[in-house]
């Protein structure tokens, strides 16, 4: 059987809670996460090669120098839009060129144009990843930068790498014996094509989101299970097999605040309202830890043995989706029951995640909430999806209240389950 959703106790989001979310949100960016990088990180923006060095402990102690490809786009991006969004302050504009400048020296490969996903410091590269999510995160970058300094050369740059990923066939790690398909790349694409239909005017975005939608629609979601599938056969189908039995409630509900975000841009489209509240409801029942709180990592389709490890464990990208999406289906719905499920995810990850003394947030906790490892940053982690959750959330907070303009700028995007294949 399936988790029961909780029983809505609490009363809708009000005013002075409201005002209170917004202030928590937008301290937090601007006076912790945002200064944890720039100021208590040495050599964070590589002052020597470009780029940033994300690997960091809790008190910001360099603990690798390799770069990771995707944080370079994803903190180049996060940068470039606090500058658009936010204040134009050069600090922001230095620190995303820097990201911007070290992508377009380092991170393509001249022999094919595929984008690498792990360099050393100085550039030099160590491997490639079979899937494309490098350019997702580069065209994020480019388009952002290109709207904070108007660089067109650099907003045609943004279009060729979404292309590019796209357009991008995974290089085969099996036989084709049991073919599959994955929910990030239309997931993915919803979210970059947002982000540059929004900063630099991309004329093919809606095209692009209303295909994603469909796919995701028509193939990974399962209104007789009520759950959304990480991986299905080449027409849906789920596979009865360990890869094929995945979920992962967080990924699932990050592709349901894209698609909510789009029903919003799209003068809260009653479909798009409706299936984005259908996959947040069916992930949050499949993925809310009823015993301890916080959502897990992986989940049996069927409620059996997960394969992974670290499935019952919290990390902290799905709490910071989970925040988001279902105080987006609150604003977008006025159901009380998505102000209590925000109630408690919000309250249960901020009560567990912060580092009271050297700031930003852990990355890793066991199921019961304790501190696995005191890593702040590495290949997967660094400053894109806390602070992007702490931004996008301030500027719902700000609309609910009615003290800001609404304005649909789109973040972006993050991938299928952070981890190694």
């Amino acid at each position: 059987m399936t988790h029961p959703a909780p029983t809505p106790t609490a009363p809708a989001l009000d005013a002075a809670r409201l005002a209170q979310l917004r202030a928590d949100y937008r301290d937090a960016l601007l006076h912790d996460t945002v200064p944890f990088w720039l100021e208590r990180c040495p050599g964070f923006v590589d002052p020597e090669h470009g780029g940033y060095t994300t690997a960091r402990d809790r008190d910001g102690t360099l603990v690798d120098t390799d770069k990771g490809v995707w944080q370079q786009g994803r903190t180049a991006w996060l940068f470039a839009t606090l500058y658009n969004t936010v204040e134009p302050r050069t600090e922001w504009l230095d620190a995303a060129r820097s990201g911007v400048a070290f992508l377009e020296k380092h991170g393509f490969d001249p022999a094919d144009g595929r984008m690498w996903f792990h360099v050393a410091r100085d550039g030099t590269p160590i491997r490639k990843r079979r899937y494309a999510f490098s350019e997702s995160f580069a065209a994020i970058a480019f388009a952002a930068y290109a709207q904070a300094t108007g660089d067109g050369r650099l907003a045609e740059r943004a279009v060729q790498c979404l292309d590019a990923f796209l357009s991008h066939t995974p290089a085969p790690k099996q036989t084709d014996a049991r073919p599959t398909r994955g929910m990030g790349p239309p997931m993915i694409a919803i979210s970059t094509a947002q982000t540059l239909r929004d900063g630099i005017g991309f004329d093919r975005a809606d095209t692009l989101i209303d295909r994603a939608i469909e796919t995701i629609e028509q193939h990974f979601v399962k209104d007789d299970l009520r759950c959304v599938m990480e991986t299905v056969g080449p027409r849906g189908e789920v596979l009865d097999h360990f890869d094929g039995r995945l979920l992962n409630p967080g990924h699932a509900i990050e592709g349901a605040w894209f698609i909510l975000h789009e029903a919003k841009h799209r003068n809260h489209d009653a479909h798009l309202i409706g299936l984005g509240c259908r996959i947040l409801d069916y992930m949050w029942e499949r993925g809310w830890d009823n015993e301890h709180g916080g959502i897990y990592y992986f989940r049996d389709v069927y409620h059996r043995p997960v394969q992974e490890y670290w499935h019952d464990m919290k990390f902290w990208w799905p709490q910071n989706e989970a925040i988001i999406a279902t105080l987006l289906a609150y604003q977008l719905t006025g159901n009380p029951k998505y102000a209590h499920w925000h109630t408690q995810i919000h309250d249960w990850a901020h009560a567990r995640f912060p580092d009271t003394e050297h700031g930003e947030w852990y990355g890793y906790l066991h199921r019961d909430g304790r501190i696995s490892s005191t890593l702040k940053g590495n290949l997967w982690k660094g400053p894109f999806h806390m602070p992007r959750m702490q931004w996008t959330c301030a500027r719902i907070t700000d609309e609910l209240i009615g003290t800001h303009p609404r304005h649909d700028a789109a973040p972006s995007c993050s991938t299928p389950g952070e981890t190694d294949d």
